[in-house]
């Protein structure tokens, strides 16, 4: 292990980097079920939901040891968020416009993933992306770790402890920050829930007091912190689901199957590129869905890669991580992997930040994770069962924690501290670390440009923010 993961140089043991493997996974456990639901519209048990379903598991396991060994990082990889929704939408409307079924659409999807993976595994090795993370100004790198955590916080607080209830249909969920904590008195929240105001407490009481049994373990001193938060507020929920809502926590587990359909994945997404289709699709929209895909993956890797590492300690200087290259490598393969398994985007996992608060430092970690979701092809069952409100706990934690990276810009510079505070809104409100960089690389250009500093930002720099001018208004 020391030889391969240098840990001692890197200030670890085995245990850490174990305990932080195993943080990471709990906090991002949540996708291999929701990608599957996201990717087939919730089409439980369907030959091609099994087939998404161990694509996320075969296609993260094998980005997340690519950035093991590769680069030797902390860091996770999986389905990405908004990248999955995205992908559902395109192949719905392939479906509507080519008069197809779903599935099919999927299939001719799949190629762009792939022609996406292929372009971000050239420009990695050709050292075009670490050239692209470079072209990101100081001050601006600097603020996407802080803006990372408030995404972090509303991920916890919002999307990701919903409670679907009565009162609307169980069509739309009620949140806790906005709904529960946004209401007038608490019967006026109850009136609107219906039945499921007592699970909507329950989430509430379970969130936060993991959220303080971890702050406190942390403030002792305690490197497992986040995972025995985790833990503890996962049997804090089960005992209320019990005891109050009088609910069997462990249902689910019963009657599961734990045999893997890896028929269903045969048929369905393994290597099923329906390139027939595909060029159906018409050449201008299938090259604007690739450049769409692949602005939004590479800035999201970016920002997740560079604002964790500088939570980490393991950045430089100026604000650049070592093994940069090897890093975006990984995240292609995982891609490419994606693609050939059959689901969308793999990119590095934002929630890979709380692994590396509970002391991840190399790819040990990643291992870790990678083995974990591996084994969840036999017991995603088990996986399935930890409650939303444990995870949340972690990621307001870390998103608190990612914010103390505002004591390095400089509040003084009006270059640096209008894209960082356009980041800190954007990123939690668009759901989408690319979007956030995006609009702080505008703003920077736009403020040097029309300062008289025109000779200030890099080529790169301009065109970057010319790019995404041109995916926010001109792309439709």
């Amino acid at each position: 292990m020391e030889h391969i993961f240098h840990l001692k140089e890197n200030g670890t043991t085995v245990k850490t980097e174990i305990l932080a493997g195993l943080t990471t996974f709990m906090t991002m456990a949540y996708i291999i079920a929701l990608n599957p639901n996201l990717l087939t519209g919730f089409q439980t048990g369907t030959p091609l939901w099994n087939g998404v379903f161990l694509a996320t598991c075969i296609a993260s396991a094998i980005g997340t040891v690519c950035m093991a060994f590769l680069a030797n990082k902390p860091f996770v990889m999986a389905p990405g968020m908004g990248l999955n929704s995205f992908f559902a939408v395109v192949a719905g409307n392939v479906a509507a416009m080519l008069n197809t079924d779903y599935t099919s659409a999927f299939q001719a999807v799949l190629c762009i993933i792939l022609v996406e993976g292929i372009v971000f595994l050239l420009l990695s090795v050709f050292n075009i992306r670490d050239k692209i993370v470079h072209a990101i100004p100081l001050g601006v790198r600097l603020g996407i770790g802080p803006a990372i955590g408030l995404m972090l916080m509303n991920i916890g607080v919002g999307s990701n402890v919903g409670v679907y209830a009565e009162g609307n249909g169980y069509t739309d969920p009620f949140y806790v920050m906005r709904d529960f904590f946004g209401a007038m008195t608490p019967s006026v929240i109850k009136d609107h829930m219906g039945a499921e105001y007592s699970t909507m407490v329950l989430t509430v009481i379970t969130m936060f007091v993991g959220l303080f049994v971890i702050i406190l373990l942390a403030k002792k001193g305690v490197k497992a912190a986040v995972l025995v938060g985790m833990l503890a507020s996962s049997v804090i929920y089960w005992a209320g689901e019990a005891i109050f809502l009088h609910v069997n926590p462990f249902a689910s587990l019963q009657g599961a199957s734990f045999v893997p359909p890896f028929h269903d994945m045969a048929a369905t997404t393994l290597f099923k590129f329906d390139f027939t289709d595909f060029f159906r699709i018409g050449w201008f929209t299938a090259i604007t869905l690739v450049i769409t895909f692949c602005m939004i993956d590479m800035f999201d890797t970016i920002g997740t890669l560079v604002g964790t590492a500088s939570r980490a300690g393991m950045t430089d200087k100026d604000g650049n991580m070592p093994n940069m290259k090897e890093a975006l490598t990984s995240d292609a393969i995982g891609t490419v992997a994606g693609a050939c398994c059959g689901t969308s985007t793999v990119t590095t996992f934002v929630e890979s930040a709380s692994g590396v608060e509970a002391g991840g430092r190399t790819g040990l970690t990643a291992l870790t994770t990678a083995v974990m979701f591996l084994a969840c092809i036999f017991i995603a069952p088990i996986a399935a069962i930890i409650p939303a409100a444990a995870t949340s706990s972690a990621l307001i934690y870390v998103g608190i924690l990612m914010l103390q990276g505002l004591k390095n810009v400089d509040f003084n510079d009006l270059d640096q501290i209008v894209p960082v505070f356009i980041m800190l809104i954007a990123m939690p409100i668009s759901g989408s670390i690319g979007h956030g960089i995006g609009l702080a690389m505008i703003s920077y250009t736009i403020i040097k440009v029309f300062s008289g500093k025109a000779k200030d930002v890099s080529v790169l720099t301009y065109v970057i923010a010319a790019l995404f001018i041109v995916k926010f208004f001109a792309v439709v």
